[in-house]
């Protein structure tokens, strides 16, 4: 199905990600702890679509998705937030990305979420 890239400073919420994703045929090509390697993964691995949590160190998640867009206007980026960030994810969304999934994760919801972006 598809390559992607998983970013979040969680390894929790990393692992669960690469769990459902996997169940759900998709190939987890890399993974980031924060928006800095991310960046440099994403021009690396050229991944078909990015999961991107908002609240990172290093580089947040919004300056990186502006790095992401910028270098790849085509980019397909999923923002990962917590409850209550939502005047972020509507920044994220007006900054390029294509939806946003919430924590804690529900497997349906993330593979649905993949699904339709990759389907636009």
């Amino acid at each position: 199905m598809a390559r992607v890239l998983v970013v979040d400073d969680s390894i929790i919420s990393r692992n669960s990600l690469k769990a459902i994703l996997a169940q759900g045929g998709h190939e987890v090509a890399g993974e980031a702890g924060n928006g800095e390697d991310a960046v440099t993964l994403y021009q690396e691995l050229r991944p078909d679509i990015v999961t991107l949590d908002i609240t990172m160190p290093r580089v947040n998640g919004l300056e990186c998705l502006r790095r992401i867009m910028a270098a790849d206007a085509t980019a397909k980026v999923v923002m990962v937030s917590a409850l209550g960030q939502g005047t972020k994810v509507l920044e994220a969304m007006e900054s390029g990305a294509r939806h946003y999934l919430t924590k804690p994760f529900r497997g349906a919801v993330v593979l649905e979420a993949i699904r339709a972006v990759l389907a636009a």
